[in-house]
């Protein structure tokens, strides 16, 4: 949004508070209201999101994710994963998703390291759908 064009003024956008830039994010949950994006180092937001792993974070924190309800918001390979990983038993999509989530600690490229993120994600929501509650 382009605000010499169109002015956006009072709550909940107040562009500029917090100084510049000002981050939203909107997705279906926070709908044309949008959301503040909450700042996760000291340094400044333009630094923090110049970071592409920041950058990804940001992304899959409030953008779209993949639903492994109706596979809404996944490409072929979370479908494929989806598809595999729903036919696991409950202890086996947790011991998956322990597994992984100790990945996180590896040394790896940007793009495994998304990868093993989003496999979190699709297994958190597989987990849950089971009614297990894990500790990570």
């Amino acid at each position: 949004m382009n605000l010499s064009e169109e002015s956006i003024r009072g709550p909940p956008h107040n562009p500029g508070s917090g100084g510049w830039p000002t981050i939203r994010y909107f997705n279906k949950a926070t709908g044309p209201e949008g959301g503040s994006y909450t700042q996760k180092t000291d340094g400044p937001i333009c630094e923090e999101l110049k970071d592409p792993d920041n950058m990804r974070a940001y992304v899959q924190e409030y953008g779209v994710s993949c639903s492994v309800a109706d596979n809404d918001g996944c490409d072929d390979r979370e479908v494929t994963y989806i598809s595999k990983t729903k036919a696991l038993s409950a202890e086996d999509k947790t011991k998956a998703l322990e597994r992984l989530e100790l990945m996180l600690n590896l040394s790896m490229k940007s793009d495994l390291l998304a990868w093993v993120k989003k496999r979190i994600d699709i297994l958190e929501q597989l987990v849950a759908a089971d009614g297990i509650e894990t500790e990570l």
